[in-house]
């Protein structure tokens, strides 16, 4: 790793053959994915400059949205980039010479776990719960016991040396996992160039339907928020930050306008922009 240029990684959280390192080949296949025991390594990799960018999970279309990382972002300094959805194929595997009539358990984050629950219980087959799914598929190589699988990538199946034993074991075949991707400057696109997505952050003053008044120059100005969620911080529930993503450059008019209306409903200085950036063909269902 020392001998690669730090403008030639890209950080990912998780161990070697997790979707996150999945999503780092297939969106930047020249590059070499660095793994992170962490969200806060990952986000420091590029922060410190050990990484260009970040492939970063945010939300998932089974499980919902990816616990913390809201909060980490706006901590991190970074900006976004991009954006990716990740098709998310389970597979059960084994290590060699093993055959589905062998596994009496498997091994898999609870996610994994919870998303192939159909397959696992037509198999009667037990389910042990694992921090990752790439680590379950590093344990059970280390193991060598043919009755212990694993619920990982195929990716992970190649690193570690398993076997595929049952392909595609998600009961639900829209598994997809949207990422976002992150670098210590903002990179976007001119405007009128293509779907882009704004992001942005802001937390209200508290005053009766602020959020309704706040919203109403994104309706007045023509734009479509796609996300809208809000969170609590400082450990208080007496004040919330919203997380809006928008179908609008940040550049443009309309968002100026929008902003604009803002502005008049939010505490001073909350509103912050973490990016304008293409939006991924997966929106509309498109593989890429």
């Amino acid at each position: 790793m020392t001998s690669t240029s730090p403008d030639n990684i890209i950080a990912y959280q998780g161990q070697p053959g997790a979707y996150s390192h999945l999503a780092c080949q297939q969106c930047f296949p020249d590059m070499e994915a660095l793994a992170n025991a962490s969200f806060e390594d990952m986000l420091a990799a590029v922060t410190d400059g050990k990484a260009r960018y970040a492939m970063v999970p945010v939300e998932n279309s089974v499980a919902g949205r990816v616990a913390d990382i809201h909060h980490l972002l706006p901590s991190s300094g970074l900006y976004i980039i991009g954006e990716h959805f990740q098709r998310v194929n389970h597979h059960l595997l084994g290590v060699k010479g093993a055959s589905l009539d062998n596994l009496r358990e498997v091994h898999s984050h609870a996610q994994g776990l919870a998303q192939c629950r159909e397959t696992l219980r037509e198999l009667n087959l037990t389910p042990i719960m694992h921090p990752d799914t790439a680590g379950a598929a590093a344990d059970i190589a280390a193991l060598g016991d043919n009755s212990i699988g694993a619920i990982a990538s195929r990716l992970a199946a190649e690193i570690y040396g398993l076997d595929i034993l049952k392909e595609n074991a998600e009961d639900q075949d829209h598994n997809t996992t949207r990422m976002l991707i992150m670098a210590r400057e903002p990179e976007q696109p001119p405007v009128d160039n293509g779907p882009v997505i704004t992001t942005m952050i802001f937390s209200l003053r508290s005053v009766p339907a602020a959020l309704y008044k706040a919203l109403g120059g994104f309706a007045t100005n023509g734009i479509n928020l796609t996300k809208l969620e809000s969170y609590m911080v400082g450990g208080q529930f007496i004040a919330a930050q919203f997380y809006i993503d928008a179908e609008v450059h940040q550049d443009s008019d309309a968002f100026r306008f929008a902003i604009e209306e803002l502005e008049f409903f939010t505490n001073p200085g909350s509103i912050r922009i973490l990016g304008t950036y293409p939006a991924d063909r997966g929106r509309n269902g498109s593989n890429r």
